[in-house]
């Protein structure tokens, strides 16, 4: 599921549920980024449970848009390095995706709510007649 593909302020609506995994994918990459700067993209992909690939498209979307920056650093062995930051634009970006994707999970509530005492007054007059 790549995440690059967004617009950087485009809003996607809670039926859409490509845009809804995608903006999932990115706040949950912007997560792991910010907890630890220098995993590798390897390590991001199996902390998530999935793909390499995905992580790779959405990380360098995340740096193409500006959300985050790339910094090298050296490593032990002379081996370069990388430390993904998130920019101030990545910060507020993430708290906006967490908003919305708190909005869509009450809704998804209050729906599932709904049902349930639907479901709830079905059984009653089931049993009652």
């Amino acid at each position: 599921m790549p995440c690059g593909s967004l617009p950087v302020y485009n809003i996607p609506s809670s039926q859409d549920p490509i845009n809804t995994a995608q903006e999932e994918l990115r706040l949950r990459v912007m997560h792991v980024l910010e907890d630890n700067p220098e995993a590798s993209q390897r390590d991001i992909a199996k902390e998530l449970g999935v793909s390499l690939g995905s992580v790779n498209f959405c990380v360098k979307a995340l740096v193409d848009i500006g959300f985050v920056k790339l910094n090298n650093f050296v490593k032990s062995n002379k081996k370069m390095g990388y430390a993904y930051i998130l920019t101030p634009e990545g910060m507020g970006e993430k708290a906006a995706i967490i908003a919305r994707f708190l909005k869509r999970k009450m809704n998804e509530y209050e729906m599932l709510r709904e049902e349930i005492e639907q479901l709830k007054r079905e059984v009653s007059n089931d049993d009652a007649g």
